[in-house]
């Protein structure tokens, strides 16, 4: 306890409150459909794709637009643009507040593109929390500045109790309250101390044609543009994050033609994917594969969620301590063994919980060791690099449900499902094994200036500079 509080005085710590509020009031309303859904179904007809895409689309939303959200947080004012994330986020609920009746099914899709801009908080408070902060606490502070996924779980206790009264599209308005709460916190506390680079014109145009191009492809795919059934749906996070590249500058697209870009973005769609996409398909698993009854299944993804967001600032402790690249071996290699035993034993019901309760773990922790590494391999490109392997999480936590469900049908059982995730962990695991040596020059940062060949004096003076200007 005494490190920890030593850490946070460290820096800003009103900042590093402000940034959270941002990213937990953004998650709560990015997945605000999930719980919603039951009762939106009620009022709109629709199909069970349908229905599953609905409450995917913010999922996507949120991943897509990180990248150009980063790319905007790295040219312009962080709390400008965490004001801008908490205005777009508010549309949906206001607009739904404001119809006179209940919304077409493209409106509401329209409007979980919106709901997105919530997710893609992450590019923003991340690197803003921790460019108030010294480097050698990155992890921790950033561990807690992402524990604001916390705010997923409050959707399952709030959102269908103030349905059942007064209707989902009031219900919505539950959300206007904490986000302004969040507004002004980023207000008067939140300050980006984050050195900035690239014309703020031109990232702020990149995300408005990113958001815009969003909301054109989920109603083209809906109306069946790009063929009917899966494949439209399938197609569209490869579409999406072809447009996000596309209007990035040339100079920041120069790190996807880096290896250990890929290998963080696929290491992030296992840790954080696995934390979303299971979050939004494990209560259809326990119904179907134990028979709990949905509330009971409902409110044990919201225990599995809590468990996952509270572990996280763990994870970014322990890999301050051991290095970020140390852990994650040893997460991904839980992963995979937890993902195995599951399609080698289909477990039952006190076992299956058992093994989710250690994944929601292992991802939590993942989480946080994975973020301890990118503001010490990529300096002066935090925000785009936590926009760009953010959204390979939010892929990840798309395709989790989709490769799921595809198994179920398929086969029969969630077998090929769980072997299928277990096995892409396994890569992982052996691809950062193969980069451990190499990452490990950078990957501790109170060991920069040995370590790190191209360290120099006038970049760690710099960090101390930053930290005693945020204090």
């Amino acid at each position: 306890m005494k490190h920890l509080l030593h850490s946070l005085k460290s820096g800003n710590w009103r900042a590093l409150l402000a940034c959270f509020l941002y990213f937990d009031t953004g998650f709560t309303v990015w997945v605000m459909f999930g719980p919603l859904a039951p009762f939106i179904q009620k009022d709109i007809p629709m199909s069970p794709a349908e229905l599953g895409f609905l409450v995917a689309v913010p999922v996507l939303g949120a991943a897509i637009l990180r990248v150009t959200l980063g790319n905007l947080y790295q040219a312009y004012d962080g709390r400008r643009v965490a004001l801008l994330g908490v205005a777009l986020s508010a549309l949906p609920a206001v607009v739904l507040l404001l119809l006179p009746s209940a919304p077409s099914y493209t409106l509401l899709l329209v409007l979980g593109v919106f709901l997105g801009v919530g997710g893609a908080s992450f590019a923003v408070a991340l690197p803003m929390a921790g460019s108030n902060y010294p480097a050698k606490v990155q992890g921790l502070v950033l561990g807690l500045a992402a524990a604001g996924n916390i705010g997923a779980v409050l959707d399952g206790f709030m959102f269908p109790g103030l349905a059942d009264h007064f209707g989902w599209a009031r219900a919505t308005g539950a959300a206007l309250p904490l986000l302004a709460l969040a507004a002004v916190a980023i207000f008067f506390w939140a300050k980006d101390l984050a050195p900035k680079s690239g014309s703020a014109p031109r990232a702020f145009l990149s995300f408005a044609i990113t958001l815009a191009a969003l909301v054109v492809l989920v109603v083209a795919v809906h109306a069946g543009v790009f063929g009917s059934g899966r494949a439209g749906v399938l197609l569209l996070p490869v579409m999406g994050a072809l447009v996000a590249i596309a209007v990035l500058p040339k100079h920041y697209r120069s790190v996807l033609v880096e290896g250990d870009t890929w290998v963080v973005m696929l290491v992030y769609s296992i840790t954080f994917g696995g934390f979303v996409g299971m979050s939004s398909y494990v209560t259809t698993l326990l119904t179907n594969l134990y028979q709990m009854p949905k509330l009971e299944a409902g409110l044990f993804m919201s225990l599995l969620a809590f468990i996952g967001a509270m572990v996280r600032p763990v994870g970014g402790l322990i890999a301050d301590r051991i290095s970020g690249v140390r852990a994650l071996i040893v997460l991904l290699a839980g992963i995979s063994l937890c993902d195995f035993a599951f399609a080698a034993w289909m477990p039952p019901l006190a076992g299956g919980i058992t093994l989710l309760l250690v994944m929601y773990v292992f991802f939590g922790l993942g989480n946080g060791a994975t973020f301890q590494l990118v503001p010490n391999r990529w300096k002066g490109k935090t925000g785009l690099m936590s926009g760009i392997i953010g959204a390979a999480g939010g892929i990840g936590g798309f395709y989790l449900p989709v490769i799921m469900g595809m198994a179920k049908e398929s086969t029969g059982s969630y077998q090929m499902g769980f072997a299928t995730f277990g096995g892409i962990a396994a890569i992982a695991f052996l691809l950062v094994v193969m980069h451990r040596t190499q990452w490990l020059t950078w990957a501790m940062p109170q060991q920069e200036s040995h370590a790190d060949p191209h360290a120099s004096p006038d970049r760690v003076q710099g960090a101390i500079v930053q930290a005693d200007s945020g204090a």
